[in-house]
């Protein structure tokens, strides 16, 4: 720290714009940057900034090579280039060895910006074992250009699927103590957020070091007073436990949830090294769809071994499945991992065609699910996220987009009604 330290020089009049890749936790590991940032500006256009922050993802060799290429575009703009994230452990040596960028700090570093980015000399700054078991002290009181927030509450994951190498860079799972929780929670409404998303590495491993668990903390949230909405990131099947679906009762939760189930082949399963099987996911997700909620996934096409029988049978099994939304995407190669050295590799245009067929079955299940919705006089109950020319959009409490056409402005950024028309994609509004 003290290397990064040396040299520094008041650059009060240096703008900053932070360039993000990956998942919803870098998101919010930004936002904990730009609060520390205090001697720069931030600036939401990177052609206006003198220094670049790139928080970097790393979940695949596409990944890595995204950020590469972004860097090397900003360099070519004469941009100052700093470097973080998850992607420092496995290319920031490289990055910086090859005179790619000015300054190198891991996760367990990004609270001590202001002191890096002030630097005169070229650093890299890595500590793997604190990078591994580090937790933010830094308490986020707003989250810029949003109006829901999210809320990150552990960092790492215990899990060991051969596809992943997350558990690598940000080590095991760890838990935002539930104190610090509520007061950031607190702290967002008081900035206005009525609305929070709780995000991690592995949320659902939530409180295990300390005997808790994720329903808990969600109970403890929704005694606050100004929270109308909780949305919780992705969870693995084997941590929605009796005391979870119990909550599911209450009117404090988003009526959606997002169990990552990755494939829906036991074969497969075995092969990525999950924990779940298809038989008892179906029967949990059929007990979540009958309390009433939408239920999305992650699914990986494409894997390794994903034979035409091991495909046959997985879509088979989708079909059955109370799915109404998904994020699939086809398997990318990250070396340093397991699958990384598989062979029975599947061709790119056929796991392209089952991306599609994939997106085509959970689309029309969503259809059907929201024109059930509908004949059931169900209220949507919408938080607005946008504007433009008249026409308000955001989300229902199903996670499904909603388009309200309004002659006159809404004050609130909340919107409840019952007359609404299905269409294909979204559901509309007018008034």
């Amino acid at each position: 720290m003290n290397q990064a330290q040396a040299n520094t020089t008041n650059q009060i009049n240096k703008k900053v714009f932070f360039k993000t890749f990956g998942c919803r936790t870098n998101l919010f590991d930004t936002q904990v940057m730009r609060k520390n940032l205090e001697a720069f500006e931030c600036v939401d256009d990177e052609k206006q900034a003198d220094i670049i922050v790139v928080n970097s993802c790393t979940v695949t060799n596409g990944a890595d090579s995204g950020v590469r290429s972004y860097i090397n575009k900003v360099r070519a703009n004469g941009k100052q280039v700093f470097f973080t994230g998850c992607g420092v452990k496995t290319q920031g040596k490289n990055l910086f060895e090859k005179d790619l960028i000015f300054g190198v700090f891991g996760h367990s570093a990004k609270e001590n910006i202001n002191e890096f980015l002030q630097n005169k000399e070229k650093f890299f700054y890595y500590d793997d074992a604190l990078n591994s078991s580090h937790i933010d002290r830094t308490l986020i009181s707003e989250f810029v250009g949003k109006s829901r927030a999210f809320l990150k509450i552990q960092e790492g994951c215990d899990f060991a699927c051969s596809y992943c190498i997350i558990p690598s860079v940000r080590g095991r799972a760890r838990s935002v103590k539930k104190d610090k929780i509520l007061e950031q929670v607190r702290a967002l409404i008081d900035s206005g957020i009525s609305e929070v998303v709780l995000t991690g590495t592995n949320v659902g491993s939530y409180g295990i070091e300390y005997g808790s668990n994720i329903a808990q903390l969600i109970k403890a949230i929704a005694r606050i007073d100004g929270i109308k909405r909780i949305r919780i990131g992705s969870l693995e099947p084997s941590q929605i436990n009796e005391e979870f679906l119990e909550i599911l009762d209450g009117n404090f939760l988003e009526k959606h949830l997002h169990i990552a189930l990755q494939h829906t082949d036991n074969a497969m399963l075995e092969t990525m090294k999950r924990i779940n099987r298809f038989e008892s996911d179906s029967v949990l997700l059929e007990k979540i769809a009958q309390k009433g909620f939408a239920i999305g996934t992650d699914y990986i096409v494409g894997h390794p071994g994903e034979s035409e029988h091991v495909w046959s049978n997985a879509f088979e099994n989708i079909k059955r499945l109370p799915l109404t939304h998904i994020h699939p995407f086809i398997y990318s190669v990250r070396d340093g991992t397991a699958s990384a050295s598989m062979s029975q590799r599947v061709n790119g245009d056929i796991a392209k065609k089952r991306l599609h067929e994939l997106n085509a079955l959970v689309r029309a299940k969503n259809l059907a699910f929201r024109q059930g919705l509908l004949m059931e006089n169900t209220a949507l109950n919408i938080l607005i996220e946008s504007v433009q020319d008249g026409v308000y959009q955001g989300l229902d409490e199903y996670f499904n987009k909603v388009k309200i056409h309004s002659s006159t402005p809404i004050a609130s950024k909340w919107f409840s009604t019952k007359n609404y028309s299905v269409q294909d994609e979204v559901n509309t509004v007018e008034i």
